[in-house]
């Protein structure tokens, strides 16, 4: 069994972004010699999440809207509580509804990804510059 790890950067446009990293993690596969197995994208931050879902201009919008409307209703009991050392915790409690990391199938040295399905970075804290750790597992 192969492991491997690899990373790349992701230089995030905005305070609340999408960002399709599906050909960033292809590119990794490619050089990597796992044809069958599994990979693990992750980020090593806690202000912004990964998620799998389709590249289409109004599901991005809406995931924009989600990522700076989601916690409104807890807003709206009070402030948070972290916010007074960095006014970030919106940013910080919505990853944690996200998650940090996806795991996917790798088959004929490729993502298996459905139709309409991409791997995106959803930053809720930038414009900033993230790292995304890509493992593979496999042979």
């Amino acid at each position: 069994m192969t492991v491997a790890r690899s990373s790349f950067e992701i230089k995030t446009p905005g305070k609340v972004s999408v960002v399709n990293i599906t050909g960033q993690v292809r590119a990794v596969l490619e050089g990597a010699s796992v044809r069958e197995g599994l990979v693990v994208v992750s980020v090593p931050h806690t202000t912004c999440g990964l998620c799998v879902n389709e590249d289409e201009q109004g599901l991005r919008d809406d995931l924009v809207r989600m990522g700076t409307s989601l916690l409104e209703p807890l807003e709206r009991s009070g402030p948070f509580r972290h916010d007074c050392i960095d006014d970030n915790a919106r940013a910080h409690l919505t990853a944690v509804l996200l998650g940090h990391s996806v795991t996917l199938p790798v088959s004929e040295g490729d993502l298996v990804l459905g139709t309409w399905q991409s791997v995106f970075l959803l930053e809720l804290d930038g414009p900033r510059s993230r790292r995304v750790d890509v493992f593979l597992l496999g042979d």
